[in-house]
């Protein structure tokens, strides 16, 4: 076989363990969008009110994404962290007002929601960033009215890898297990659609997707945008 028809044999295929994929529930940070240029631009602010004139690591947030929340706070702020449950109430705070920036999706991100929600793939959000800030974010950026639902933490909601959240977007498309896929991009991604019962895919691009490949290398991957909508609507074509 020459080298270009060589498939990777990780590479997402539709037919291995779907009858038919009608719903795709996404992550959202490091899957649909580069949330670290966001959260890093946040954080460059409140380095800045400190007085330092250090600016946020960006590969440090990308890594932290999976925990987030204080964790990731602390992390990042550093030395001029004193209090994460303050600072990240801080963050929230700039973070309701802050512009999002046009370019936040990953390249290919509109594009493949837009054919998919022409295809009538139901679609669903279910991140662990706060409701408030899904909401806006997707909102800020035209994005929202692809998914008939969108699930983000809240007061008295497990966060992933429970599947609580998963099974209230599952519920939102009303799809099944056998006709949904789970795109994330780590670990905990994973371990969520495991047990939620869903078939999963992680994104090549995405923060955590090294780290998870090595916990379980059979994963299936998706190398793109396009790719994803081809494996989608062309299965059973």
């Amino acid at each position: 076989m020459c080298q270009s028809a060589r498939r990777d044999p990780r590479q997402l295929r539709a037919v291995d363990y779907l009858v038919r994929i009608l719903n795709i529930i996404f992550d959202l940070d490091g899957t649909l969008i580069d949330s670290a240029q966001l959260t890093g631009a946040i954080i460059d602010q409140m380095l800045a009110s400190r007085g330092a004139v250090t600016k946020a690591d960006r590969a440090l947030i990308r890594r932290m994404d999976a925990i987030g929340g204080e964790a990731m706070i602390a992390a990042v702020l550093g030395r001029h962290s004193s209090n994460p449950a303050s600072e990240i109430e801080e963050f929230r705070k700039i973070h309701r007002t802050i512009n999002v920036p046009a370019d936040l999706p990953f390249p290919g991100v509109r594009e493949a929601l837009e054919k998919l929600t022409a295809a009538g793939i139901g679609m669903a959000i279910c991140s662990n960033k706060p409701q408030f800030l899904c909401d806006k974010i997707l909102g800020d950026l035209g994005l929202a009215q692809h998914f008939a639902i969108i699930v983000g933490s809240a007061p008295g909601r497990a966060k992933k890898p429970d599947p609580e959240s998963a099974h209230l977007a599952l519920s939102g498309l009303g799809g099944s297990p056998a006709n949904t896929l789970y795109c994330g991009d780590s670990s905990v991604d994973l371990a969520t659609a495991r047990r939620a019962g869903l078939g999963a895919t992680l994104v090549e691009w995405g923060y955590g997707t090294d780290e998870a490949l090595a916990l379980e290398p059979d994963t299936p991957l998706t190398k793109s945008m396009p790719a994803l909508v081809e494996t989608v609507l062309g299965h059973g074509a």
